[in-house]
């Protein structure tokens, strides 16, 4: 069994506010850092730190060689990666003095995928083996047809939840990891247990794990909650916090874990990555997780 993460890939300029900026306002930062980030990208490094097996999927554009360097380094496969000679993806993201950020995202080369790489990726994968995606990429409705076909798992992280997934559908999808944001953008509720629902109602065949911030996580399979508190810590960054349970939530179930275990490990590890700066430097290996 082997895991696909078709996913973005980004340059992430992280700046250091005292409070996110106000319409109109100029404030000054305190700092710059240079991060490899995209969500795709910081999902296949949790997922590799969890100890799943995973090959990412994806383009590179002018300037992202170092995120090739930063997916091998952390044990992802990355024979199924293109360069192609557009603008990198990007993001300028605004931190605050509690930890908080706000994000501006550039697709570049993560918007230029083809339907003729899809099948080139997708021929080196079968029945069986799991499709993770975000909404960062192009094509989402052909690979999810594509993987659907195959028999793949499909685990979607809707995120950013935006027209594009209008195109999907959504019925094809095994396992949805959305945010309490997602939730109400998805389900026009803003009650866990009304989100839950809804998302029982329209995708009756899928299992949905929701995380709620402070208010920690649940885990909806069939007519069965499973909940999870917080681990409290004290916030540096949280840009990957979300990438980082995604990650560690998907390499435990596939390892066979019970939901409940799951979602604690997904939940420590995660308390974890939000305690250091950045986003895929930011995510805890395994062994730390579980110690």
């Amino acid at each position: 069994m082997k895991v696909l993460n078709f996913g973005s890939l980004n340059v992430d300029y992280v700046y250091q506010m005292d409070h996110i900026l106000l319409p109109g306002e100029t404030q000054a930062c305190s700092s710059r850092n240079i991060f490899c980030g995209g969500k795709g990208l910081n999902q296949s490094i949790a997922l590799a730190k969890a100890g799943a097996p995973v090959f990412h999927a994806g383009l590179i554009g002018n300037g992202g060689e170092i995120l090739r360097e930063e997916l091998q380094k952390n044990g992802v496969d990355i024979s199924l990666l293109k360069t192609v000679s557009v603008p990198c993806g990007h993001t300028v993201i605004q931190v605050d003095k509690d930890g908080q950020n706000s994000i501006l995202l550039y697709g570049g080369s993560n918007r230029a995928i083809s339907e003729d790489y899809v099948d080139e990726v997708m021929s080196h994968f079968e029945k069986g083996d799991y499709l993770v995606l975000q909404n960062e990429i192009n094509e989402m409705p052909y690979i999810i047809d594509q993987a659907y076909k195959k028999g793949m798992v499909i685990v979607l992280n809707p995120s950013p939840y935006d027209e594009n997934l209008s195109g999907c559908d959504l019925s094809k999808v095994s396992l949805f990891l959305i945010n309490e944001v997602e939730g109400f953008q998805i389900s026009g509720e803003k009650e866990p247990d009304r989100i839950l629902g809804v998302m029982r109602q329209r995708y009756p065949e899928a299992n949905v794990v929701l995380t709620l911030g402070g208010d920690g996580s649940c885990y909806m399979e069939g007519e069965k909650i499973y909940r999870q508190g917080i681990f409290p810590v004290t916030a540096v960054d949280t840009t990957a916090a979300g990438d980082t349970f995604t990650g560690y939530f998907i390499s435990s179930a596939i390892e066979g874990k019970d939901p409940a275990e799951c979602l604690r490990i997904a939940a420590r590890a995660s308390s974890i990555s939000v305690t250091r700066p950045g986003a895929a430097g930011s995510i805890p290996l395994r062994e730390e997780v579980l110690s």
